[in-house]
């Protein structure tokens, strides 16, 4: 199975190969609302090794809230957000799932740090939901 997406002009295009739809995640952190300039952002976590990029990108290389550093690609185009790759985990990179061509079909699988949420948004009962950054067994059975 392929998935395919890109930037808002087109510059740049992107395919993840893959057997299934990886799963996402809605991020509440404010550094995201900052970032996306919305409530939250919705992420896919892929294996580096799975992304392919078609089109040049720029990077930009921001501290995490644990410490860590994560490198942004951009289009330097329109300067869409596609995806980030974190020192912590280099072997995954975490794409912008809303760039995705089909994103309607997204659900996340759980939501984190909703300690800073939009209190006008609800979260659905029946998705996991953490107050901060999910503990590592939360993220290796995402990634599993």
């Amino acid at each position: 199975m392929a998935i395919v997406g890109g930037c808002r002009c087109g510059a740049v295009r992107y395919r993840i190969d893959a057997g299934t739809m990886p799963p996402t995640y809605a991020c509440h952190c404010t550094r995201c609302q900052t970032s996306s300039g919305s409530a939250f952002t919705v992420q896919m976590p892929v294996g580096i090794e799975r992304l392919g990029v078609e089109g040049e990108t720029i990077s930009v290389a921001l501290p995490t809230v644990g410490g860590a550093i994560s490198t942004i690609h951009h289009c330097p185009a329109c300067l869409t957000r596609l995806y980030g790759v974190g020192s912590a985990r280099p072997a995954i990179a975490i794409v912008r799932a809303g760039t995705l061509d089909e994103s309607a079909i997204l659900e996340p699988a759980m939501h984190i740090f909703t300690s800073t949420k939009q209190p006008w948004v609800a979260l659905p009962e029946d998705v996991p939901a953490y107050e901060d950054n999910p503990g590592a067994d939360v993220w290796a059975q995402l990634l599993a």
